[in-house]
C-alpha cells in the first residue's frame, strides 16, 4: 500500500483520539456465536456452562489492519434466577495504534411471561482501557515538502492510557420457535478523551442494538436430542445504530441492517449475511456494504465456525482500495449441566 493511502487510513483511524470525535465498536459477523457481545442478557441462555471464544482479522491486505478477539463464560443459576457471564474483548485497531482490553461482568433476570414465552433482562458493567502507540503513525507536521516524512511530530497528548468505567443493558424475549431483544451500550457514555486541556471530552457513543430471529424444523428424528441429519432452517434480522455523543457530528453516526439466513443439517451448519450501511454520509472507512458465507459445524458440546466478509465497495474512489475483507473464527464449549438446570428454559438459536 502507498504511504499516502497508509496516511488517509491511519489518520482516519485516530480521529477516535481527537477532541471532538469518536470511534465505533469493533464488529463480528458471526453475530449468535458472540451472544453476549451481540446482547448482555444471553448471560445463561443456554443454561449450562458455556466458554464462547472469537477472533476477527479485518482488512488484512492494507497496512492499517484490524485484529479483534474476545472470550466469554456464563450459565444460569437457579439460586439467582438468572444468568452471570463475564466477557474479555481486546480490539488493536490500525496495526496496533490504538489499543482497547475490556472486561464486563453481567448479571441476567429470568422470568416466565407464560408457558411459552420468557424473558431475560440483563445489566452489564465494564471496565475498559484504550492505550495509544503512536510508533506507526504519519502527521501532517512530519511532511517535508521536498523530501516527504523526514520530522518528527508535535501531536501530543496529556495521557497515553486511559481506563474508563461504561455499563449496558439488554432484554431478550424467546419461545420454542421464536427470539428477539434490544441492547443499549454505553448508556453512560464516558469520557474516553485523552485530552484533558479545555475540558475536553470525546464519549463512547451509545450504541443501541435490535435482533429477531426464528428456528424451523424441517426434519428431526428425536423430540428432546438432535441426531445426524436433523434439519433446519433459521432467517434473521439484525440493526444496529450508533451516534456520536455530540448533536453537531450527529451526521457521522453509523446504522447497519443485517439480514441473514442460517440452514443446518446437523452436524454442519451453512449461513449467509447481508450488510447495508444505511447512512450514506458515515464515515468513509465503515460504509462498504458487505456479503458474509459462514460454515461450522456443531457436535454435542462443542462448535466451531469460520465466516468471511465480502466488501462490496462504495462508490467513493476512497474506499475502492483492495482490503482483503475479514476473516472470523468462533468456537464454543458446553460443559456438564447440572441437573435442576436442565429443566429451565433455553433459548433455542443459532450458534453462529
Amino acid at each position: 500500500m502507498s504511504r499516502v493511502r497508509l496516511l488517509v487510513l491511519t489518520m482516519s483511524m485516530l480521529l477516535g483520539i481527537g477532541e471532538f470525535v469518536n470511534a465505533q465498536d469493533p464488529h463480528f459477523s458471526q453475530f449468535y456465536a458472540n451472544p453476549l457481545y451481540l446482547n448482555p442478557a444471553y448471560a445463561g441462555s443456554v443454561v449450562c456452562p458455556r466458554i464462547v471464544a472469537n477472533f476477527r482479522h479485518q482488512w488484512p491486505a492494507t497496512s492499517a489492519k484490524w485484529t479483534t478477539y474476545s472470550a466469554s463464560y456464563d450459565q444460569h443459576f437457579d439460586a439467582i434466577a438468572g444468568g452471570i457471564g463475564v466477557l474479555f474483548m481486546g480490539d488493536r485497531a490500525g496495526a496496533g495504534t490504538i489499543n482497547t482490553n475490556a472486561i464486563s461482568l453481567i448479571y441476567s433476570f429470568k422470568a416466565d411471561l407464560t408457558r411459552k414465552v420468557a424473558m431475560r433482562i440483563a445489566v452489564q458493567a465494564t471496565y475498559q482501557q484504550k492505550s495509544v502507540d503512536y510508533t506507526g503513525a504519519t502527521f501532517g507536521d512530519m511532511i517535508d515538502p521536498k523530501s516527504g516524512f523526514v520530522y518528527q511530530t508535535n501531536e501530543k497528548l496529556d495521557v497515553y492510557t486511559k481506563g474508563v468505567a461504561d455499563f449496558s443493558t439488554g432484554v431478550v424475549f424467546y419461545s420454542d420457535k421464536f427470539y428477539g431483544g434490544v441492547a443499549v451500550h454505553h448508556f453512560t457514555q464516558p469520557n474516553e478523551s485523552f485530552y484533558y486541556k479545555n475540558g475536553t471530552e470525546a464519549r463512547t457513543p451509545m450504541k443501541i442494538s435490535g435482533n429477531f430471529g426464528a428456528l424451523f424444523d424441517i426434519k428431526q428424528y428425536q423430540k428432546r436430542e438432535k441426531n445426524i441429519g436433523d434439519m433446519s432452517i433459521s432467517p434473521n434480522i439484525i440493526l444496529q445504530y450508533q451516534s456520536r455523543f455530540a448533536k453537531k457530528d450527529a451526521g457521522a453516526s453509523y446504522a447497519y441492517v443485517n439480514v441473514g439466513l442460517y440452514y443446518s443439517v446437523y452436524p454442519m451448519v451453512v449461513g449467509v449475511w447481508y450488510r447495508n450501511g444505511l447512512f450514506r454520509n458515515m464515515p468513509y472507512a465503515n460504509r462498504a456494504d458487505a456479503v458474509v458465507f459462514l460454515a461450522g459445524i456443531e457436535y454435542d458440546f462443542f462448535k466451531v465456525g469460520y465466516s468471511y466478509d465480502f466488501t462490496i465497495p462504495s462508490k467513493e474512489k476512497v474506499n475502492k482500495m483492495p482490503t482483503g475483507g475479514a476473516h472470523e473464527v468462533s468456537a464454543q464449549f458446553l460443559l456438564p449441566c447440572p441437573v435442576k438446570a436442565r429443566r429451565v428454559r433455553h433459548i433455542n438459536c443459532p450458534k453462529f
